[in-house]
């Protein structure tokens, strides 16, 4: 990731992308199943569906509990807004009209295979971060890269992981 000198109100973004040699109803079924997220992530601990929901629709709620060495320990309620089977699976995080974040896996189909994409937006409600900057606002735009950084680093791994469970490969295990 090259600096782009960016600041939290900017709402900055990054994404990652992988082809896979699994057809995306392969693809589909690992990246909307919110429980196996926690095994492919540093930071993820847990999900848990809300209200009684078991699988992904427009407008479910489910609660992440995350941790980060330098942010604590957090968790947060995370919204459906997009889910097209085969095609995209979004959340925002806190209110979904003035999210902390926004998050999507993008599936298209491409030679037989998957191409995937994971893309987040910083932004634009308070987040965690949004402390960090508070305390440190002459710091803000490297704290933005240095997160940014951070979160594709992780987005590479994820999207690895998947492609190697779609593609059942052995030693697919994060």
């Amino acid at each position: 990731m090259e600096w782009t000198g960016a600041r939290y109100a900017d709402q900055p973004t990054v994404e990652v992308r992988t082809r896979i040699d699994a057809p995306p109803r392969r693809v589909w079924d690992l990246v909307s199943d919110i429980r196996l997220m926690p095994d492919l992530s540093a930071e993820l601990q847990s999900v848990e569906w809300l209200d009684g929901v078991t699988a992904p629709r427009v407008g479910a709620r489910f609660t992440g509990r995350s941790r980060h060495e330098s942010l604590g320990e957090w968790e947060t309620t995370s919204y459906v807004v997009e889910c097209e089977p085969c095609r995209a699976f979004s959340w925002a995080v806190g209110d979904p009209e003035h999210p902390s974040a926004l998050w999507r896996f993008g599936l298209e189909e491409a030679d037989g295979g998957t191409e995937l994409t994971q893309w987040m937006r910083m932004g634009p409600g308070r987040s965690g971060l949004s402390f960090a900057i508070d305390r440190m606002p002459e710091k803000e735009q490297k704290i933005v890269f240095v997160r940014l950084r951070e979160f594709e680093r992780s987005m590479k791994d994820t999207v690895a992981a998947i492609g190697k469970l779609a593609e059942g490969v052995e030693g697919a295990d994060a």
